[in-house]
């Protein structure tokens, strides 16, 4: 008999693959491109875009219980099956580059305490060796891992709370208001710097939601999510504003990844960093934890659907996705291989995941926003719409935010997938394009063989 999660299952699962390696990189990556001015504004727009996107898989969760999947069915359920395929490709794209993201900056904590992993092919063996072993834990069984991801999560944010209030007693206003506007730079720069930033620690919110087919409680779903978000959110709006009240910009700009560490080492000495280092290792763990579940039911759901490859649906008597976790791990393992070759890093990693993911995000709030034309609703129609309207121009700003190379980069993976999604539907002996959606594949390929040459000829880079 399938195990069934709870609501504090569901909840760890959001708030642990939210708070994940992005938010012990929070102080540098921020710093980086804005100052606290831009930073403060930075938060402000995400809070508006984050809170109407995680009411809105809320209400989608209440008003459409029976798509299970969530961020995938919400868009194959109102665009066809060829933009359904696409947020879920998009999506699990997202989880494997973002798995292989956390794996590189879990290796460079590991680094602080075991200077072996300063060697490149080391952490990649290293690397892929860890990644191995998650697979084997997550085989193990889908509510085994949920355990295993909730005792990680409460483990993690003993570092962040303890981060939290010593900075609170050293904040400086001074320090925090040295060229508060960031001087020459445009503050809507700065403030777009932030977005794939801020945008990536908050990769996660859907959690509950992909998994909603797994609840015991559907209600759980949705409350499950808006209160991990909140919960996620306080605790980056303070790491990021407390870091500039105790280094100036400039200082939290060179720092190196993981930067939370460093700037709690600034203040109270090397066991800042010890204890920092440690918390992320734990953090890491739970997140990559919860990202293989998402991940795999992502891409199991869209096998049993048929967008995805037949093999993706095949499930163990654990009701376990083996067939779509060994996949997913095999191409984690490959761009390990790449990595190994290159100088990939975990920024450039984390920003095409995140530009990935825009795609999903995009459709679920579209999707929201279509069914308050919908004659039969029912309550609250307005509110949801403007929800939904607050969700789809946040997704839309976002789309801006990420800059062309990202975009440019991620055509190459829509256009990928273009070919797993021909495959899939010849297994089913169906149609594969509509007219309409012959236009958006031609104009996927388009922008993808564009940027392949790009690529090639070294005027976009990874």
């Amino acid at each position: 008999m399938e195990k069934k999660l709870g609501f504090l299952a569901l909840m760890s699962l959001v708030v642990g693959t939210m708070v994940g390696g992005g938010v012990f990189s929070l102080p540098h990556d921020l710093a980086e491109g804005a100052n606290s001015g831009a930073v403060l504004i930075g938060w402000l727009v995400t809070a508006m875009g984050m809170i109407p996107l995680a009411v809105v898989y809320q209400t989608l969760a209440q008003k459409k219980p029976e798509l299970e999947g969530g961020i995938y069915t919400y868009a194959r359920e109102g665009f066809g099956e060829y933009m359904g395929f696409n947020s879920a490709w998009g999506y699990w794209i997202a989880g494997v580059l973002g798995n292989v993201a956390s794996i590189i900056l879990l290796f460079n904590a590991l680094s602080y305490f075991f200077a072996v992993f300063h060697n490149h092919t080391y952490a990649v063996i290293g690397s892929s060796l860890f990644l191995w072993t998650l697979h084997g834990l997550v085989l193990m069984g889908i509510k085994e891992a949920s355990v295993v991801n909730i005792i990680a999560t409460i483990a993690k944010l003993v570092p962040i709370l303890v981060f939290i209030t010593i900075m609170t007693t050293v904040f400086k206003g001074e320090t925090f208001h040295v060229d508060f506007w960031g001087g020459g730079e445009p503050i809507m720069i700065q403030v777009k710097n932030t977005m794939l930033v801020t945008l990536w620690v908050f990769v996660g919110v859907e959690g509950a939601v992909v998994l909603s087919g797994r609840a015991k409680q559907h209600g759980d779903v949705g409350k499950a999510t808006v209160w991990g978000l909140l919960i996620v959110m306080f605790i980056y709006i303070a790491i990021s504003v407390l870091s500039l009240g105790a280094m100036e910009r400039q200082e939290l700009s060179k720092l190196e990844t993981p930067s939370m560490g460093q700037v709690l080492e600034h203040v109270v000495g090397p066991w800042g960093a010890s204890l920092i280092n440690i918390g992320l290792i734990i953090s890491l763990l739970g997140t990559l934890i919860g990202w293989f579940l998402l991940v795999s039911e992502i891409s199991h759901v869209a096998g049993k659907d048929h967008v995805f490859p037949r093999i993706f649906e095949k499930i163990d008597k654990k009701h376990t996705p083996y067939a779509a976790l060994w996949i997913s791990s095999g191409v984690a393992q490959f761009l390990f291989i790449i990595i190994l070759f290159s100088n990939s890093t975990y920024q450039i990693m984390y920003f095409i995941a995140t530009t990935s993911i825009l795609l999903p995000y995009l459709f679920s709030g579209l999707y929201a926003l279509k069914l308050t034309f919908q004659p039969n609703y029912g309550t609250n129609k307005v509110r949801d719409r403007i929800l939904a309207i607050c969700a789809v121009t946040y997704s839309f700003w976002l789309v801006y935010a990420a800059g062309m190379q990202n975009l440019l980069l991620v055509s190459i993976v829509y256009g990928i997938g273009i070919l797993v999604y021909i495959i899939a539907r010849k297994q089913q002996n169906q149609y594969i394009f509509t007219k309409w959606e012959r236009f958006i594949m031609l104009s996927i390929l388009l922008c993808a063989g564009i940027s392949a040459f790009m690529l090639m000829a070294g005027k976009i880079s990874m």
